[in-house]
C-alpha cells in the first residue's frame, strides 16, 4: 500500500470523525440545564425589522457549536484533561482548585480585591441599609441584614497559586466595618468563619453553602434576632448527591456527585399555594410551631436556609424579587440576604417603599446648572418612581445625602443608580425614591439637593 492511499485513507478517517457530531444532530439533542445557560437559537435570514441578517452565518455558527451532538461529552473530555494535567479550566466560569475544588470565577475579583467599590459607593450602600433599618423600626419591624461570603472567602486555601490577593480590602470587609456597631447587621462572614465544623461548611464543587453552613447561618441569624433556632434532630449525616453546579458547567456530561450534609429532623412546615422548587421567585410557607412573621428577600444561598427559616415562623415570605418590596412591613421580621459578590447590586435599585419626609429648611445650597443632570419619573401603580443621576460637580468627599423636593414636599432619596432604567453610567450618582402622590409630577417640577459630608449643598435648578 503506497502511501498516497494511507493519505487518503487518514483523511477519510479523519473527515468521518468530524461528521460524526453532525451526522448525529437530528437523534442527540443536547440540554442547557447543566451548563446553566441558554442554548443559541436558530438564526433567521431576516431580522425582525425585515432587513437582511448580516450576522447570519455568525450566528449560525454559535448554534451549531451548542446543539452539535456528544458536545456535553467533548466539553466534559476537554475539561477533564485540562483539569486534571494544567490545572485549568475550560470553561471561563468556572476556577479549577486544588483537591477537587471549584469556584466559581465572577467572585475572582473579590477574592483579589481588584475592581472593588469606591468609597462613596461603600457609603451608598450603607445609608440605603440605614434608611431601611430606620423604616422598619418606624413600623414595628424587626430588620437584620447579612451577606453570604463567597466560598473563596472562607476556603481560599484551595484557589490557584496564581491568585494572589492584593493588600486592598474587600468590598465585605470594608461594608461590614461601617455596619459593625450596627444591631441590625449579622456579620456572615464571622459566623462561618467561627464555627467548629470538621465538615466543610460549603460544597467542593458548587458556588454554595451546604445544608449545615445553612444551618450555621441560620443560627446566627435567629441569635440575631433573639430567638431559638431550629431543631436539628439528633444527628447529622452525610450523602454524595448533590450535583455541583459548577461541575455541572465545567462536566457536563457526568453525574458529578458532590457531598451534601442532612440532619434527621421532621420539619413541619407547609407549602401555601403553588410551589415548583426552591429557586421560585415567591415561596410562602406556614407552620404550626412558628411564631411571628417573616418577609425574607433571598438569593440562591437562602435556599438552604429556608427550611430552617420556615420551621420558626408561624407565617413566612421568602421572595427573590428586586426591586425589594417592602410596604405592609408591620410586625414583621423583615430579613434581607445577599451573596458577596453582589453587594453592588444593593445601589441598584431603590426598596419599593415610601420614601421618607424630610426637612432641609436649614440648607443653604448653592444651585448648579449642569446640563448633564437627568431626572425621570414614572408612575408604578402604587407610587410615583422619582430616579436619575447627577454630575460630579455635585459630589464632594466620599458620603452624601440626596434630597428631592416634589409637590410641595421633600424627601430622603435612596443612593441608587437605576441602571436598568438609565443604562450604563456613573454608579455612584445617582438617585432613587418612590413617594405616594395622587399630583400629576413632572421632572420639570422637581429639585435635587445634595448634602455632603464635608457639609456642602448643592441643588439642581
Amino acid at each position: 500500500m503506497n502511501k498516497n492511499v494511507l493519505y487518503r485513507l487518514y483523511a477519510a478517517a479523519f473527515v468521518g470523525v468530524c461528521l460524526v457530531p453532525s451526522a448525529l444532530m437530528p437523534v442527540v439533542k443536547n440540554s442547557s440545564n447543566k451548563e446553566k445557560r441558554t442554548l443559541a437559537a436558530f438564526p433567521k435570514v431576516k431580522t425582525e425589522s425585515g432587513k437582511l441578517n448580516f450576522d447570519y452565518f455568525s450566528q449560525f455558527e454559535d448554534w451549531f457549536s451548542d446543539h452539535m451532538a456528544l458536545r456535553q461529552q467533548l466539553v466534559t473530555a476537554d475539561g477533564r484533561l485540562r483539569a486534571s494535567l494544567f490545572g485549568t479550566s475550560a470553561n471561563s466560569d468556572v476556577i479549577v482548585g486544588t483537591d477537587g475544588w471549584l469556584y466559581y470565577a465572577a467572585t475572582s475579583d473579590d477574592y483579589l480585591r481588584l475592581n472593588t467599590l469606591s468609597e462613596r459607593g461603600v457609603s451608598n450602600i450603607t445609608h440605603n441599609l440605614g434608611m431601611i433599618a430606620d423604616y422598619c423600626e418606624k413600623n414595628g419591624a424587626e430588620f437584620i441584614f447579612t451577606s453570604a461570603p463567597n466560598k473563596n472567602t472562607l476556603y481560599w486555601e484551595h484557589m490557584p497559586f496564581n491568585y494572589i490577593p492584593s493588600d486592598n480590602r474587600s468590598n465585605y470587609e470594608r461594608i461590614a466595618g461601617k455596619l459593625a456597631d450596627k444591631a441590625w447587621f449579622c456579620d456572615m462572614k464571622q459566623v462561618i468563619a467561627s464555627a467548629d465544623s470538621s465538615i466543610p461548611l460549603y460544597h467542593k464543587t458548587d458556588t454554595h453553602w451546604n445544608n449545615l453552613g445553612a444551618y450555621v447561618g441560620h443560627a446566627g441569624i435567629m441569635d440575631k434576632l433573639g430567638r431559638e433556632y431550629c431543631p436539628a434532630g439528633s444527628s447529622w449525616f452525610t450523602r454524595n448527591d448533590r450535583l455541583g453546579d459548577l461541575a455541572a458547567m465545567l462536566y457536563p456530561a457526568e453525574e458529578a456527585k458532590d457531598m451534601q450534609v442532612y440532619n434527621d429532623y421532621e420539619y413541619t412546615y407547609v407549602y401555601d399555594g403553588r410551589f415548583n422548587a426552591l429557586d421560585d421567585v415567591t415561596i410562602n410557607t406556614h407552620c404550626d410551631k412558628g411564631e411571628g412573621e417573616l418577609l425574607m428577600f433571598r438569593d440562591s444561598y437562602g435556599e438552604a436556609i429556608l427550611p430552617y427559616m420556615a420551621e420558626c415562623f408561624a407565617k413566612a415570605e421568602f421572595s427573590r424579587a428586586v426591586p425589594y418590596r417592602l410596604v405592609n412591613v408591620n410586625g414583621k421580621t423583615v430579613i434581607i440576604e445577599i451573596v458577596e459578590r453582589n453587594l453592588g447590586d444593593l445601589q441598584k435599585y431603590a426598596p419599593l417603599m415610601p420614601a421618607p419626609e424630610a426637612d432641609i429648611s436649614g440648607l443653604s445650597p448653592k444651585t448648579c446648572e449642569d446640563g448633564d443632570t437627568v431626572i425621570k419619573v414614572e408612575d408604578n401603580g402604587m407610587f410615583r418612581h422619582i430616579y436619575g443621576a447627577l454630575p460630579d460637580g455635585f459630589f464632594s468627599g466620599d458620603s452624601s445625602v440626596i434630597y428631592v423636593t416634589a409637590g410641595g414636599r421633600t424627601y430622603e432619596a435612596f443612593s441608587c443608580y437605576e441602571e436598568r432604567k438609565l443604562g450604563e453610567g456613573c454608579r455612584d450618582n445617582g438617585f432613587s425614591l418612590y413617594i405616594a402622590s395622587d399630583e400629576d409630577i413632572s421632572a420639570d417640577d422637581i429639585t435635587v439637593t445634595v448634602l455632603n459630608g464635608d457639609g456642602s449643598a448643592v441643588r439642581t435648578k
